[in-house]
């Protein structure tokens, strides 16, 4: 089907979804308080791979993996589930601000190993300035010092939340592949299924769970991530996909950390700096410019 041009419903649905993402770590950032990294990571696949499970029921979509595919999906779960890792306790260690701008950059890691790895997806000089601004962004966001209130230990923070990017941006790449010969559901749902056991021993063996009461709010920013951010998220980015092409949809992402930035400062009352400040202005300059005409899988959720 020929991609319908973006209209004045989409965008503004597409920027909604943006808006969204923007929230997504500070929202965990804020369940953190009350779930620990692992378990927040447990209740947070459970209630996404269920939400993804009824999508794809609805619109009767295989959810059992192929033949040859539960190879190819544990490989991709293994990424995911480190990369979730990485993310967790990374956000667990720095402030929201810095973690989403730092996970938010993974675009930049996308086009930088898709050079290597996808034959139709090479650097251009223009690509190549914007990989350089971004790289600088990241450079100013990774060495700050962020609010000592929320960021406990912010130099490993901050590197966890590079190394998950860099997790993020392969695991996009591999899911690409993937997705040529799958329904893009499905290697959400494995990705999110096969971790579910491994995110529930972790927390078992170094999280122990107390019983307590627990406020509605850190339940709900584990909804939001889950339900909102990996389910209906998901489900609004394919259908744009379906009838929009990749290349004008990429462009929204420059403004997830902005976005982000933006809800930390009134979620937790963080100070912008301007390291902060000058941080996000680069990397979401060299986002918009490296993902300009880019190509972006159907299956791509940031987690």
């Amino acid at each position: 089907m020929t991609p319908q041009p973006l209209n004045r419903a989409s965008a503004l649905l597409a920027l909604f979804v943006s808006i969204l993402w923007g929230g997504n770590v500070v929202a965990l950032k804020y369940g953190l308080a009350t779930f620990p990294p692992f378990w927040s990571a447990f209740w947070r696949m459970l209630s996404a791979c269920l939400a993804v499970v009824l999508w794809a029921k609805l619109r009767g979509i295989r959810i059992l993996p192929k033949g040859g595919e539960w190879g190819p999906f544990m490989a991709l779960s293994a990424m995911f589930t480190a990369q979730i890792s990485g993310l967790n306790t990374g956000t667990n260690w720095t402030s929201a601000a810095y973690a989403v701008v730092l996970l938010n950059s993974h675009p930049v890691f996308t086009n930088l190993f898709a050079h290597y790895f996808d034959s139709e997806d090479k650097l251009t000089p223009r690509r190549l300035f914007g990989l350089f601004l971004a790289f600088a962004g990241i450079v100013y966001v990774a060495t700050g010092r962020p609010d000592a209130s929320l960021a406990p230990h912010p130099g490993w923070g901050n590197s966890l939340m590079i190394v998950s990017a860099n997790l993020l941006a392969i695991r996009v790449i591999y899911t690409r592949r993937l997705v040529q010969s799958a329904d893009p559901e499905r290697p959400v749902i494995w990705q999110m299924a096969f971790s579910l056991p491994v995110f529930l021993a972790l927390a078992l063996a170094s999280e122990p769970l107390t019983l307590k009461v627990v406020d509605w709010k850190p339940i709900a920013a584990i909804l939001y991530q889950g339900v909102l951010i990996a389910g209906f998220c998901f489900m609004v980015w394919t259908t744009l996909l379906r009838k929009h092409s990749a290349a004008n949809l990429s462009m929204f992402g420059f403004s997830v950390p902005i976005f982000g930035v933006a809800m930390s400062a009134v979620v937790f009352h963080e100070e912008l700096q301007l390291n902060l400040l000058l941080g996000v202005a680069l990397v979401t300059a060299g986002i918009l410019i490296v993902t300009r005409k880019a190509r972006a899988p159907a299956s791509e959720a940031r987690q």
